[in-house]
This record gives C-alpha cells, structure tokens and sequence, in this order.
C-alpha cells in the first residue's frame, strides 16, 4: 500500500512526539559502585539517575554541631544493623549544617552498605515506585528530601504523610526518611492559626489549623534543630575551617585578631553566623592569599 507523502509526514510527527512520552531507556544503578541517586521526573514516569561525585564532607569537619551529629549517626548506625531506628526531620536556620551533616553521614558509612536517593518534592508521588526498584537490594537506603517545605494545597504532603505513617505508601525496612527544612512543621505558620486555641484544664488546646500543621512533622521520630551560632563559637568555626582549607591548599595556617574582625565584618554582611558563612569567608580569605602570593611570585 503507498501512502501519501503527507500522511507519511504527519505519521512520523505522531510517532516523534509518542517517543518523547515515553520513558527513557536507562541501564539499572549498579549500587555497590553507586553511593548516590537522584530520582529525574520523565514525561509520566521517571528513573533513578546515579551522581557522580559527592562532596567530601567528614564528620570532623563541621564544628559547633555535636550533639545533632551524634543523634543522627547514632540513629544510622542502628537502621544499618538492622535495628529499630526513625526517620528523622533537620530543622533549622539556613547554612547550619543540616544538608552537611547528612552527606558526611553517607560518606562515613557508605562502606557499610549505606545508599542515599534524594527526591524533589514535586516527585514524591513517586515513592512507591522508587521503592519498588530497591526494596530487594542488599543497601540500606536514605530517602533525603533536602529543603523541603509545603504549601498547604501540595499533593505531596499527603503523600509523605502517608509513608511517614506507614499505611498505604509504607516505605520497606531497608528505607528510612530524612529530611532538612527551614520550617519546623514543613508549612508555613500564620498568626490567625493560633486563633483557635482554647484554654482546657489551664492547658493550651491547639485548633485545628495548627493541629493539621503539627501533624506531618510529628509522623518523624526524631527531630534536630539547628541555630545560628553566638559569635564566639563562630569565630571557632572559622578557625578551624581556615587551617583545614589551608592545609589542603599547602598555606600556612594564620590566625590573629585582624583576620577575627574581618570574619565578624564577612559574617555581618551575610547576616549570619553560621558553618556556611564560616566556609564562605574561609574559602575568600585562602583564595585571596593564594592569589596574592602567586602575583608576588610573579612579579619577582
């Protein structure tokens, strides 16, 4: 049968735009090579993509964070052996370390078969597919939802709520959920919310709104906080962020009053005190000196 040049044309612009729907044809993660995914949303589907490299954050190095640091690895430790363990929400100021400190957790004991698979929030309808694919593996999974926050109209609250609370999108045992937000409920908290409290017994009674709030992130069995820093623990911070960078970077490690006032001033600019500005002005200052040296060099 001939058919017309036309028809022939139009033909191949349905199958074209038919293929774009489709899912992509990717090869399964080999995961005793893989220490990391992320889950890449395609048409009406999606697949798990590996990441090829992972910040080389160590325990060690984040400073002023002790007692998170040893709540979460201590929790880690367990899921790994098997033991009960619970999913877990960093709360907190922007830049203390809450993202940090989950990759330094991956890095420490991604030898012990510890994998970490990072979801958007606009894919967590995703879920029970992405569990599907790795319920039989022989890892230990972390699903991270990195700054996560919801509006309250977001269809995937519902969703993480429902696999917090392990009914109908219940996660398997090899999987644990972390999570790092801005937001202490994960939704945005107005002043009318506390409109409907009431007085029982001299005892606050939330209303419903708050309750409705308090909901998600109560379904996480740990919560870690994380504040910005009082100057003095700042100050340590920098310092001991300084000389390791230096050391890397084959500078000497300095240390005085003037590179103290001029961290102050960095930290005053950025509005905050905390591990990321600490890094920031440590990179600029050791950057600089770098610079400066090898122009000196040049010169001569």
């Amino acid at each position: 049968m001939n058919l017309k040049p036309e028809l022939i044309e139009q033909l191949e612009r349905v199958l074209s735009s038919v293929e774009q729907l489709l899912p992509k044809a990717i090869e399964p993660i080999d995961w005793s090579v893989t220490r990391a995914a992320n889950w890449r949303r395609h048409s009406f589907a999606g697949y798990l993509e590996p990441i090829e490299h992972i910040e080389e954050t160590r325990l060690d190095d984040l400073v002023g964070i002790d007692r998170q640091k040893q709540v979460l690895d201590r929790n880690t430790r367990q899921f790994l052996q098997g033991y009960p363990a619970n999913n877990v929400l960093l709360w907190g100021s922007r830049g203390t370390g809450k993202s940090s400190v989950v990759r330094a957790i991956l890095n420490k004991y991604a030898p012990d078969g510890l994998r970490i698979i990072q979801v958007d929030k606009n894919d967590l309808d995703f879920l029970p597919d992405i569990f599907a694919q790795i319920r039989q593996q022989p890892y230990r999974y972390i699903m991270l939802c990195d700054d996560l926050s919801f509006e309250p109209d977001d269809p995937g609250y519902k969703i993480l709520k429902s696999v917090l609370d392990g009914s109908v999108y219940a996660s398997p045992k090899n999987v644990l959920i972390y999570v790092t937000s801005n937001r202490r409920h994960l939704l945005p908290e107005f002043h009318t919310d506390n409109l409907g409290a009431k007085m029982v017994n001299n005892e606050i009674h939330h209303g419903e709104s708050v309750e409705e709030k308090i909901s998600l992130s109560d379904r996480f069995g740990l919560w870690l906080s994380f504040y910005v820093f009082k100057q003095d623990l700042y100050l340590e911070v920098v310092q001991k962020t300084l000389a390791r960078l230096c050391i890397e970077n084959g500078v000497e490690p300095q240390w005085d009053e003037e590179m103290a006032r001029a961290a102050i001033k960095w930290s005053h600019d950025k509005s905050k005190r905390c591990g990321r500005t600490a890094l920031q002005f440590a990179r600029h200052w050791v950057g600089q000196h770098m610079l400066d040296y090898e122009g000196d060099q040049v010169k001569r």
